[in-house]
């Protein structure tokens, strides 16, 4: 099945959100769980395993979870806070990862007379960080996540998987061009050299991948 990052995430009763993020086993390149976001509050995104998802044939494809939108509302929240000192990581989970991560500090401003910037009496050295929290040893990828080339160019952004029947990854759908024109790379994971968090690194080189054929890209409106 393919799993575009956007798309509609039903459940047997009724709509439930979006697909936000794909979990990945990187060693074994396999999809384990799906990041459902409920009307693009990430705050309330769950974690579906993999093998709850089945995709919807249609006009505009989408996925079903095989449970009810309150069964689906008990699956485990994916989004965790911490307010840490500069430098500090939270506290380390032997079952969870960090995944994808947003830090927030607080600004500060001052100056003094010969221009050096100092920091006022009030300045808070913590910072705010949300991070979704996956299962221990895999990875998470989002539409935002960079895909890098071999020789060092960043060409793009995630926007799907191609799974097979044993959730192994076949492919990847690159999403390439500026805003007008869109196209899409689909690229086999043989070209993967890694996957981590928020990144992927390719074995091609830009021209490489330049010469792999395209399509418009549809994109979802919700």
């Amino acid at each position: 099945m393919r799993l575009e990052l956007g798309s509609p995430v039903n459940c047997t009763d009724g709509p439930f959100g979006e697909l936000a993020d794909i979990v990945v086993d990187p060693t074994k390149r396999t999809v384990t769980h799906l990041v459902v976001e409920p009307h693009h509050d990430h705050g309330q995104a769950r974690l579906a395993p993999i093998e709850l998802a089945t995709v919807e044939e249609g006009q505009s494809p989408a996925l079903t979870l095989s449970c009810s939108t309150e069964e689906a509302g008990r699956l485990e929240l994916v989004q965790e806070y911490a307010y840490l000192r500069i430098g500090e990581v939270p506290d380390k989970d032997p079952k969870w990862d960090i995944g994808v991560e947003s830090v927030l500090a607080h600004p500060y401003y001052g100056g003094d007379a010969i221009g050096y910037e100092t920091m006022p009496p009030d300045w808070d050295p913590h910072v705010s960080m949300t991070y979704d929290r996956i299962p221990k040893g895999e990875v998470e990828v989002r539409r935002a996540s960079e895909v890098t080339s071999a020789d060092g160019h960043h060409l793009g952004r995630v926007d799907g998987f191609v799974v097979a029947d044993d959730d192994a990854i076949t492919h990847f759908v690159l999403e390439r061009g500026h805003l007008w024109g869109r196209r899409e790379v689909t690229i086999p994971m043989s070209a993967v050299a890694h996957v981590h968090t928020d990144a992927v690194t390719l074995t091609l080189t830009k021209d490489e991948v330049g010469d792999l054929p395209s399509v418009h890209v549809h994109r979802w409106r919700g």
